[in-house]
C-alpha cells in the first residue's frame, strides 16, 4: 500500500520488512526518528544504548546470534563508533548487520560538517545511500542481503533532508528469514594479531567482489537523456553532458534539468562502480558531478582519466546543503522559488527554553567569570548572550577531560577559576571517562552535572539516568551521587537551579576545595509533561524601575515594553528565576493559570 512516509519511518518500515529483530541506536538528529519508528512494531526489540559504541557493539551481539541487526546514530556518532567498526570491517558477521548514521550538511543541529564516506573508504565497508523514502524502505532489505552475501557489515547513510523530508513509498509484508545458527569460529572473530592479518586479504577481496556486483546490480541507475539535444550546458549540448550524483543532489539535479541530460544515481557511494563510470561517459563531451560536502566521487572519477572535462567543486559549493537554488545556480538557471518579502526579517538565535533548569547555574557560572568547558546538548546554549557563560565545546563528553588538562597544566590559580559542565545523558555517553581521570590523576576540578532528568536536544530520549527505557517502562537507574562517589569522587552536593543563590554558593564553595568535586544542578526538563508548572509571574508596572535586570537571564518570556518588563504568559511557566533577580520586588507569583 502506498503511503506518504517521513524518509526515517520509511527506513524503519525498510527494517521491519526486512525482518531486523534487534535494534540498538544513541539518539542524534538527524537519525533519531529511525529507533523511534521502529519501536512502534511490536516484533521488534529496540533499545538506547548510553552511546554509538556501545550500539554498535550490542548489534554485533545481535547478528552473531543469528538475528538481523541495525544500529542507528548521527555522522558524529560515527566517530564514537569507529573503533569496532573497523575490526568488525575484518571479522565480518553472521546474520545481517546494517548501521544506520545520519550526515547533517548545512549543521542544522550538529558541531561539524562530517562526510562519513570516508569511514566507510577507510574500513573498507560498503555505504549504500537513499535519495527518498522509497529508497530509504527498499535500501534497508538491501543492506541486510548485501550483509550476508558478502559477509560485512553494512553503512546505511541518510542525510537531514532525506531524513526529515517526506515521499511517497510502498509498504510489504515482513519477511524474518530463518535464524542463522551460530558457530564458533575463533579465526573469524577473535581478531588477534595473527588473525587479524589473515582477514585483511580477504576484507580487500571483499571489496573489489562488492563493486563487481555494484556494477550490474541495478543500485547504480543510468537515467538517459531524452530531451532535443539543442540545449547547452557549458558550450556543450544537453545530450552530450553525464552528471553522477546521488542522494538528495540526484532530486534537485532531476527537478532543475529533468530529462535534458544523462544521470548516473549513485545508490551505492561505497565502492564506487569504475566500468560503469567509464562505460557512462564514452561519447559524452562533460562530466558533471553533484555531491555535498567532499568531492569523493570528483576525485574518483578524475583518477579514472576519462578524457572529458569534468566539473565538481570548481562550481558547486563544498561547505553546506545543496539546494534547488544552489544546483540551479551552477547550472545558469532560474528557479521560480515563490514570494519573497521586501523586509528584513529579524535573526532569531538560539535560546534555553522558558524555564530551562539550565539558566540559573549558568547565570551564576557568568556572575563568577570562571571558565567554563562545555559539553555538547541544549546547554551549549549556555554560551549565547547573555547569559555568555561557557568558554570551550568541543565533542560529547570531552567538557570533564578537558577541564582536567587545563588545570593540570595552569595551576592552583586556574583550578579556583574553571568548571565544566556536561547534560545527564552525555555524562552517561562518554563523560563518566573523564570524571574518572579526574579522581584517577587527581586535578583539584570542580565538575557540574547538569541532570534535566531526560536526553533533551534530541527529543526526550530516556537515558540510563531516567529510571525509563525506550518505551518509557520502569527501567535499572544510575544514581549518580552514588556513582560518582564509587569513582573516587568524595565531595558530592545536590543544588537546585531555580534557587540562583544556592547554586552560586556552590560554585564558590566548590571551585576553594583542594580535591576533586561534582556539583549535580537538578531539576526537570521544563518540556517534560510530567512536569507541573507554576503560574506565570505577573510586572507589577508601579514597582518596575526599567533597570532591566530580570533581561539578564535570557528568558523568551521577558520583554521590555514602554520601559516596563513585560511577561508573556503562554511562555512562562512560573520557575521565579527572573523575579531573584529584581531588587524591587517587581516580578510576582499569581494563582491564575
Amino acid at each position: 500500500m502506498k503511503q506518504l512516509m517521513l524518509g526515517n519511518a520509511a527506513a524503519a518500515r525498510g527494517l521491519y520488512e526486512a525482518g531486523c529483530e534487534f535494534i540498538s541506536s544513541y539518539p542524534g538528529t538527524p537519525s533519531t526518528e529511525i529507533t523511534e519508528e521502529a519501536a512502534k512494531f511490536k516484533e521488534l526489540y529496540c533499545e538506547w544504548a548510553p552511546n554509538e559504541k556501545v550500539a554498535m557493539e550490542s548489534a554485533f551481539g545481535a547478528c552473531l546470534a543469528g538475528r538481523r541487526a541495525f544500529c542507528g546514530m548521527k555522522h558524529v556518532g560515527l566517530n564514537v563508533a569507529a573503533d569496532p567498526l573497523y575490526t568488525m570491517s575484518y571479522t565480518g558477521v553472521n546474520a545481517g548487520l546494517v548501521i544506520g548514521v545520519a550526515d547533517d550538511p548545512g549543521m542544522h543541529s550538529s558541531q561539524n560538517e562530517q562526510d562519513s564516506r570516508h569511514h566507510a573508504i577507510a574500513a573498507k565497508v560498503p555505504m549504500i545511500e537513499p535519495s527518498d523514502s522509497e529508497d530509504a524502505r527498499n535500501f534497508a532489505a538491501l543492506a541486510f542481503e548485501l550483509s550476508e552475501k558478502f559477509d560485512t557489515p553494512v553503512l546505511y547513510k541518510m542525510c537531514t533532508r532525506v531524513a526529515h523530508s517526506q515521499s511517497i513509498t510502498d509498504t510489504a509484508e515482513r519477511k524474518v528469514p530463518e535464524h542463522k545458527a551460530y558457530e564458533k569460529n575463533i579465526q573469524k572473530y577473535v581478531m588477534a594479531p595473527a588473525n587479524a592479518i589473515r582477514r585483511h586479504p580477504f576484507v580487500e577481496q571483499r571489496m573489489k567482489d562488492i563493486e563487481a556486483w555494484s556494477e550490474t546490480s541495478g543500485i547504480n541507475r543510468i537515467e538517459k537523456a531524452s530531451g532535443s539535444g539543442s540545449e547547452k550546458i557549458f558550450d556543450v549540448p544537453a545530450s552530450k553532458i553525464g552528471i553522477i550524483t546521488s542522494s538528495t543532489s540526484y532530486q534537485y539535479v532531476k527537478e532543475i534539468l529533468g530529462d535534458s541530460v544523462n544521470i548516473l544515481k549513485l545508490g551505492m557511494v561505497n565502492p564506487l562502480p569504475a566500468n560503469m563510470i567509464r562505460n557512462f561517459a564514452k561519447g559524452l563531451e562533460a562530466l558533471i558531478i553533484v555531491e555535498e560536502l567532499d568531492p569523493i566521487i570528483e576525485q574518483f572519477c578524475r583518477g579514472l582519466e576519462l578524457g572529458i572535462k569534468i566539473y565538481g567543486k570548481d562550481i558547486l559549493p563544498i561547505c553546506g546543503e545543496f539546494s534547488q537554488n544552489i544546483v540551479a545556480a551552477a547550472f545558469k538557471k532560474e528557479v521560480h522559488s515563490g514570494k519573497k518579502l521586501n523586509i528584513n526579517i529579524p535573526v532569531r538565535p538560539p535560546i534555553m527554553c522558558a524555564g530551562c533548569p539550565h539558566r540559573g547555574m549558568f547565570y551564576a557560572l557568568n556572575k563568577l567569570k570562571v571558565t567554563v568547558f562545555g559539553d555538547i546538548g541544549c546547554y551549549t546554549l549556555g554560551s549565547v548572550a547573555p547569559l555568555s557563560a561557557m568558554d570551550v565545546t568541543l565533542c560529547m563528553g570531552a567538557s570533564f577531560s578537558g577541564l582536567h588538562g587545563w588545570n593540570k597544566s595552569t595551576g592552583a590559580d586556574h583550578e579556583k577559576k574553571s568548571v565544566a559542565v556536561i547534560g545527564d545523558s552525555t555524562f552517561m555517553h562518554s563523560g563518566m571517562t573523564g570524571l574518572a581521570s579526574i579522581a584517577y590523576n587527581q586535578s583539584n576540578s570542580t565538575v557540574i552535572i547538569l541532570d534535566n532528568s531526560i536526553t533533551g536536544m534530541t527529543g526526550h530520549q530516556q537515558n540510563p539516568t531516567t529510571g525509563k527505557n525506550l518505551y518509557g517502562d520502569p527501567a535499572g537507574k544510575v544514581n549518580l551521587e552514588a556513582l560518582a562517589r564509587a569513582m573516587g569522587i568524595n565531595r558530592v552536593r545536590v543544588v537546585d537551579p531555580y534557587n540562583m543563590a544556592e547554586c552560586e554558593q556552590a560554585v564558590k564553595e566548590e571551585i576553594e576545595v583542594e580535591e576533586p568535586s561534582l556539583i549535580i544542578s537538578r531539576r526537570p526538563c521544563a518540556l517534560l509533561k510530567e512536569v507541573k508548572h507554576n503560574p506565570p509571574l505577573v510586572v507589577d508596572e508601579a514597582k518596575c524601575r526599567s533597570c532591566k535586570m530580570c533581561m539578564k537571564i535570557g528568558c523568551p518570556a521577558i520583554a521590555m515594553k514602554n520601559g516596563k518588563a513585560k511577561i508573556d504568559s503562554t511562555l512562562c511557566v512560573g520557575c521565579g528565576v527572573c523575579s531573584q533577580m529584581c531588587k524591587f520586588d517587581a516580578l510576582k507569583g499569581t494563582s491564575k493559570n
